[in-house]
């Protein structure tokens, strides 16, 4: 008998049907198509705009096509992993209403938040649980309400964000699934990538408010000098110590952050630009969800037995990477 891993045997995938483009901030702020497509590669992003509804709708909208696709009753799902940097409300988390919402009801769960990262570190956690043997078929869900934090007339951030759910199911095989991984963090990176207001080290008030201090801030050249780098080198680690070339690798997927992170990261494994996978021109970042949204995309051109790379990096500092061998062929 084999080594048990957890392998992805089903993905769902939201985006709302708004759409806010690059000509639409044109008008917004001062900005412009060309300056943004040539920094991030974004053309536009979807934005959710139902009211009185958060990250968890998303998820749940995924998750649900992901069981149709599994073609799995509910009741079968024993555990739910919901990534999120914005959950519908503090406290209450999002995981145990998404998982009431989609009929899970002999599952428990629990939010994980790892910032962009969120989505790779939810995939190891299931896996881990998995190979201990206590829990067989998990929802590992990645969603982001960000256009709930960002600012508007912040040009700098308001141009990168879009919402978006993806949810992977993940369940035991001999074959498939997580192969090895590289996770990392580095609090020195806290102040480049954050909101200041809203939790118990600056409480909400009417001060924090008219600051505008409960959007998100990022610095971007250390942000983007930091995730160049860690990003590719996490990469890079995975696959030499598995001794895997360009010619072994069917597909990077990358935290969908910045065009020229991914370029940077996909040269450092030496893989073609048609293994790489891309959607950041049409959903921009959805944080948490950009990997299982990529997967969610690429869905019908993967084969049993594909070698992925994961690699993300996020606020906090986080980043990581996984190599995945995907188990299923549509």
């Amino acid at each position: 008998m084999g080594k048990i891993r957890g392998a992805i045997t089903a993905i769902g995938g939201y985006v709302p049907e708004t759409i806010l483009s690059n000509k639409d901030l044109e008008k917004m702020v001062d900005t412009n198509d060309e300056w943004i497509r040539t920094r991030t590669g974004i053309e536009e992003r979807r934005i959710l705009k139902v009211n009185g509804k958060g990250s968890s709708f998303m998820a749940i909208k995924a998750a649900n096509e992901a069981i149709a696709k599994r073609g799995i009753d509910p009741a079968e799902i024993d555990m739910v992993i919901c990534s999120t940097a914005t959950p519908d409300m503090p406290v209450a988390i999002n995981a145990s209403y998404i998982a009431t919402q989609v009929g899970a009801v002999n599952a428990f769960g629990f939010d994980l938040m790892a910032a962009c990262s969120g989505f790779l570190f939810a995939v190891s956690v299931a896996d881990k649980y998995i190979q201990s043997g206590s829990y067989k078929k998990i929802l590992v869900i990645g969603t982001d309400k960000m256009s709930s934090i960002v600012d508007y007339t912040d040009r700098t951030t308001c141009v990168i964000f879009g919402d978006g759910a993806g949810v992977a199911i993940m369940e035991p095989s001999e074959e498939f699934g997580v192969q090895d991984e590289h996770l990392r963090t580095d609090g020195a990176g806290r102040e480049f990538l954050k909101i200041d207001a809203g939790g118990s080290l600056l409480p909400p008030s009417e001060e924090t408010v008219a600051k505008r201090q409960h959007f998100v801030f990022q610095e971007g050249q250390s942000v983007f000098k930091f995730a160049v780098t860690r990003m590719a080198d996490a990469a890079e680690i995975v696959t030499s110590r598995n001794g895997l070339g360009g010619d072994d690798i069917q597909w990077l997927v990358p935290h969908q952050a910045n065009k020229r992170i991914i370029d940077a990261t996909a040269n450092r494994v030496n893989l073609d630009p048609d293994k790489v996978m891309i959607n950041i021109h049409k959903y921009g970042n959805t944080t948490t969800a950009t990997i299982p949204l990529l997967l969610w995309d690429y869905e019908k051109q993967l084969k049993a037995g594909d070698n992925l790379i994961l690699a993300a990096f996020g606020g906090g500092f986080t980043w990581g990477a996984i190599y995945l061998k995907w188990a299923y062929t549509l």
